[in-house]
């Protein structure tokens, strides 16, 4: 029997209306979601905060068991995910792999939070035990985008639910299914009590709406800096924490002494993997000036070699753009940089939303593709003679999210890294990674910092609490 039924997801008698799920490929339905209303996520709200005092007092091996279990399912399940995977978000088996690879890591560190120690012992002056104890925040909030649905979900779903808390998660209606539905079905087989995970797909009303709820005392958000802001704005003056994790420029430098042939496969997935929609995506390329000419001339040719298809019915290496208005973005920017002297080594077409990988030369400080976020394919190269001016390229920007260095030296390479602001850096690597036990995010415009991975989730979704204990009540000179 599917995990995933469409006759089901109707059943949550949701009045934001319906929402079709297309496949970005061909056009064609694969089913319909309801779409969550304000008043939904009022009363989903109100459900998760009644489910989770009993799963807060829960023994930590009880949470540890279903988040292991929902491991495992990920894993099951994994040739009936992949394919949603693969269709409704447009990406390409390996890309769906590797989500699915990721998700099951985070159900498993999840797992390990529920046993981790609660706080420490602190001395004190007066005679009596003093202590501070990690306890759940309540109900988190998830607001995850289309790019990565599964990972950008369940990196925050995972963790909240394992620390005790529930969770309210508002996926991007565009990929409902894989990004919010799976979730729900397999914390569901793996038995997570009824009301803990409340799964809302829904537009900007109903991400609105969480955001306000006081019953919601966390929001875990993911997507644009625009969108991040608002958010921010809004958590703010409801004095809620947030976790943004946000856009991204991320630059690639490739000093004089890389090795050439190594390079341009690492650099070519840097910009082109799931066709450039990743916030780590590297947005510019920084190139020593010896090397330049050489590198434009090899990322171009890698560009043309690359295959663009229907990842569903073929071997390609890019899918398609998610919808119109991605695309209709990237390719303003296109057309707009070469308008303002870029030159186009490579792609800059499409057929419909297939996207062709795109290299762009000659680009300065004035061009969109190489200033902007792009969220596309595109290889914005610029040379630089020194490392000095390496350093101030690679800094310039209000984006602080990634950074890939290569050289073969790699102790320059880390005194160079010292010198850029940014979240994660990368020594002879291209700027997309991310692994379930290391601590994810961005700073400046890309988001609030390490709130994601590793130790941080405890920080993300507990309160910390001191406590202290007398044996007898304590006198005062009133």
């Amino acid at each position: 029997m599917p995990l995933l039924d469409p006759e089901n997801w109707q059943s949550h008698n949701l009045a934001g209306g319906e929402y079709a799920v297309t496949e970005p490929a061909t056009g064609d339905p694969l089913g319909t979601v309801t779409l969550a209303s304000a008043e939904d996520v009022t009363a989903a709200a109100g459900a998760a905060r009644a489910a989770q005092a009993e799963w807060a007092r829960a023994p930590h091996f009880v949470r540890a068991a279903v988040l292991r279990k929902a491991g495992d399912l990920f894993t099951a399940h994994a040739d009936e995910l992949r394919d949603w995977i693969v269709r409704e978000s447009g990406s390409i088996p390996g890309k769906a792999d590797f989500e699915l690879h990721v998700a099951a890591q985070e159900c498993y560190e999840a797992a390990a939070l529920a046993s981790r120690p609660a706080g420490q012992v602190l001395p004190s002056e007066a005679a009596r035990l003093s202590y501070t104890r990690r306890i759940p925040v309540g109900v988190v909030g998830v607001i995850s985008p289309f790019n990565a649905p599964l990972i950008l979900s369940i990196r925050s779903v995972a963790p909240a639910l394992a620390l005790g808390n529930g969770v309210v998660l508002k996926p991007d209606p565009r990929t409902a299914v894989c990004g919010g539905l799976a979730l729900a079905a397999v914390f569901a087989e793996a038995g997570l009590p009824e009301g803990l995970l409340q799964v809302l797909p829904g537009g900007p009303e109903a991400g609105q709406a969480l955001v306000a709820d006081p019953q919601v005392p966390v929001i875990s958000f993911t997507g644009s800096t625009a969108a991040g802001r608002a958010v921010g704005e809004a958590a703010g003056r409801h004095l809620k924490r947030v976790h943004l994790e946000l856009g991204g420029n991320s630059a690639l430098i490739v000093l004089e002494d890389a090795d050439i042939d190594a390079v341009i496969s690492t650099a070519a997935w840097g910009s082109f993997f799931h066709q450039g929609q990743i916030c780590m995506t590297t947005g510019r390329h920084l190139v020593h000036a010896s090397l330049n000419e050489e590198y434009i001339e090899r990322l171009a040719a890698k560009a043309d070699s690359l295959a663009v298809g229907d990842p569903h019915r073929e071997h390609v290496h890019l899918g398609p753009i998610i919808d119109d208005a991605q695309l209709a973005k990237i390719h303003g920017l296109v057309e707009s940089s070469t308008a303002r002297g870029a030159k186009l080594a490579a792609g800059g077409t499409h057929d419909r939303l297939f996207y062709r990988p795109t290299v762009l030369a000659g680009v300065d400080d004035s061009t969109p593709a190489y200033a902007e976020e792009v969220f596309g394919p595109v290889a914005p190269v610029r040379s630089f003679s020194t490392v000095d001016e390496a350093a101030a390229l690679a800094s310039d920007g209000p984006y602080g999210l990634s950074l890939g260095i290569v050289t073969r030296d790699t102790a320059r390479g880390l005194d160079l890294a010292e010198r850029v602001p940014t979240g994660i850096v990368h020594i002879n690597d291209q700027t997309v990674n991310d692994e379930a036990v290391a601590p994810f995010g961005g700073i400046a415009a890309s988001g609030t910092g390490a709130r994601f991975g590793g130790e941080a989730n405890l920080e993300a979704f507990t309160d910390l609490r001191w406590t202290t204990v007398r044996g007898d009540v304590a006198g005062y000179p009133f």
